[in-house]
């Protein structure tokens, strides 16, 4: 195990049995395929009643399904192929919650899940957004939207501790209570009692009755019924605690959602709700989607991680991991996997990099380190030093994603339309602007995602811990001696040459002007950044080639990032000065330079608090996130 207190966790080897036909063992149990998929339909499909309950799933609605042990994954198999048969044809959302304290690695995953060629392509989707083996916890977005899988890689306890979700029905899997008794303790029993409602139902493999009792201990209605196969009993019960059955819920309008700013964290945002099913209207005051600090024709998929894994490590961990997932789903044309080099560009670096390495163990899949002779492979260019190799990183078109995510049939965009004040009235909120261009827009939910200028927007707020921090980006000419096939990263970044409006050029950048509001790019900054850049990678831009351009001639972009006082991002409910939430009232801001990859995760998970939905951050990262924070007087963390 590595000496850093997470990040890495130990897989579980799953042992092939040859004298046993179409056999094979995880931990102590065997799995074949008489007996598998069947009996997991048998046992928590059918008596959970799930294909009846998921048919009555409403418009924009979700069904939770929490399970105590992933294993090979067949039981969530089972579970998204039986939602495609008889869950709702409208928008609406499956979640299935699962702890594994040794999870399986890809190889072997794909080894058990062989066995049933009927879950061929649902596997193959599993399998290729499999996350890396580090503790913690990942969301797995699939089904085009439809299908949300929550894995916590850990101990089950620490799972249900830290993961936020109430379930409509529970699969108790796990082993046999001999086997596994952890999975069967009081403390256990508590949180499932904890994670579930009236009407929660749930089932097991297991008859033993010092389990039943504790499920009824806990408020379970449980019964025993006629086991799968050759098990002659099995568990099964709903949770009716200290009430009566509660009638069937009314169904109500899905609410409506307007979203303020129209760059990476809005439109994904954006794109999120609908296809959840919500009605999304997306306004900006420029005339189309990512125009302000996304609208730079190359990003960077990046982020650096620190030396001791803590809350901010692992934050930033888990917002790359499922960015660079949902961009190999999502991004379309506009992402580029060309994977990314952390330049070891100095001694200060190099030192800060060895001892990186030499207090994490990292999965390879996450990173590596490279010598300078395997970066430069990687790289495709000569280069002075060795690095961190990402190899599933790369870079986007951020302004052609935007327009793309936000072009989905359930968003109303406006444009042109700066938001000049907000109010609420009847728990409607009303936006206007300072023209009659617009009329004024209501809406149930408002969520304010316009980067450096969300203070501006906030209504009643003028004391937020928000500062705009000027960057400029300058376009290489393809002029240069060498071209990377590869993001490389150091005191600047620089990505792959490519044709953009007809012009082959790179993005280079970004400055970082702390005292500098000059909206306009600046020859000033232009050579900045063609100094830095000759510095770092002579053999892109030799010292002599750099002093040949004339900055004046350089195009590029100015953008002005969004950060805050502690330089993490800001995701959920608003709450004001007095530690009082605000109804329908939600921030995403404060992403900083590392937008792109902060943005997919925290819309991920604020599009979960909108819709109560089971949350995609464990608790200990909500908290790095929380609006309250924003403030400057200390009553607001109280």
């Amino acid at each position: 195990m590595p000496s850093s207190p997470l990040p890495s966790i130990e897989p579980a080897d799953l042992e092939w049995h040859e004298g046993v036909p179409e056999s094979k063992q995880f931990g102590d149990i065997y799995f074949s395929r008489e007996n598998g998929l069947e009996e997991s339909r048998y046992v928590f499909i059918d008596h959970n009643n799930l294909p009846a309950r998921f048919a009555t799933v409403p418009e924009a609605g979700a069904f939770v399904v929490a399970e105590n042990g992933f294993g090979t994954g067949l039981n969530f198999l089972a579970t998204w192929q039986a939602w495609n048969s008889y869950g709702p044809s409208h928008a609406a959302t499956l979640h299935f919650i699962s702890a594994e304290r040794f999870p399986l690695t890809p190889q072997d995953l794909e080894k058990a899940l062989s066995f049933w060629p009927e879950l061929k392509e649902l596997a193959h989707e599993l399998i290729a957004n499999y996350p890396p083996l580090v503790r913690g916890a990942h969301r797995l977005v699939l089904g085009g939207g439809r299908v949300r899988l929550t894995l916590y890689f850990g101990d089950l306890n620490d799972a249900w501790s830290n993961l936020r979700f109430k379930a409509d029905a529970w699969f108790l899997d796990g082993f046999a209570p001999a086997v596994n008794p952890g999975a069967w303790q009081e403390t256990a029993v508590e949180h499932i009692r904890q994670h579930s409602k009236p009407g929660t139902t749930l089932a097991t493999f297991t008859a033993v009755g010092y389990i039943r009792r504790l499920l009824q201990g806990a408020g379970a209605q449980m019964q025993k019924t006629k086991g799968y196969g050759r098990k002659r009993d099995m568990l099964s019960g709903v949770f009716w605690p200290d009430s009566l059955p509660s009638s069937k819920a009314t169904e109500t309008v899905t609410p409506s959602v307007t979203i303020v700013g129209a760059g990476i964290a809005g439109c994904l945002l954006a794109n999120n709700l609908a296809q959840r099913g919500y009605p999304v209207t997306l306004i900006d005051s420029a005339s189309q989607a990512g125009a302000a600090a996304s609208g730079n024709l190359q990003g960077a998929l990046y982020v650096k991680l620190g030396v001791e894994f803590n809350a901010q490590t692992e934050f930033a961990l888990s917002a790359l991991t499922f960015s660079q997932r949902y961009y190999e789903a999502n991004g379309g044309k506009f992402w580029h996997r060309t994977g990314l080099l952390q330049l070891a560009w100095n001694s200060s670096e190099e030192d800060r990099q060895r001892r990186f390495i030499s207090r994490n163990q990292y999965p390879e899949d996450i990173l590596y380190p490279v010598t300078k002779k395997a970066a430069e492979i990687q790289a495709g260019i000569p280069l002075s030093s060795g690095g961190l190799w990402f190899p599933r990183s790369g870079w986007l078109e951020p302004a052609e994603l935007c327009r793309m995510l936000s072009a989905h049939p359930a968003i109303q965009t406006v444009y042109n339309f700066p938001v000049t004040q907000m109010s609420q009235s009847d728990g409607q909120w009303r936006l206007s602007g300072d023209t009659l261009e617009h009329a004024p827009v209501y809406t149930d939910s408002v969520v304010i995602c316009a980067g450096h200028k969300t203070p501006e927007v906030i209504p009643g707020q003028n004391s937020l811990r928000f500062k705009a921090i000027r960057g400029q980006v300058t376009h290489l000419p393809d002029i240069l001696s060498a071209n990377p096939r590869a993001v490389i990263c150091g005191a600047r970044y620089l990505n792959p040459f490519y044709t953009i409006e007809n012009q082959r050029q790179a993005v280079m950048g970004a400055t970082f002007d702390l005292h500098d509001n000059t909206p306009e790019p600046t020859a000033e900054s232009h050579q900045e950044n063609l100094h830095t850049l000759s510095a770092m990678v002579p053999a892109v831009l030799p010292s002599d080639k750099a002093a040949a351009i004339e900055p004046e001639q350089l195009e590029g972009r100015t953008g002005f990032r969004c950060t805050t006082h502690d330089y993490q991002p800001v995701a959920g409910q608003f709450y004001d000065s007095e530690g009082t939430p605000t109804e329908g009232l939600y921030l995403l801001s404060g992403l900083g330079s590392k937008g792109l990859t902060y943005a997919p995760l925290l819309a991920e998970f604020l599009a979960d608090e909108i819709s109560g939905q089971p949350l995609a951050l464990p608790a200990s990262l909500i908290k790095r996130v929380a609006t309250r924070r924003m403030h400057r007087l200390r009553t607001a963390n109280k």
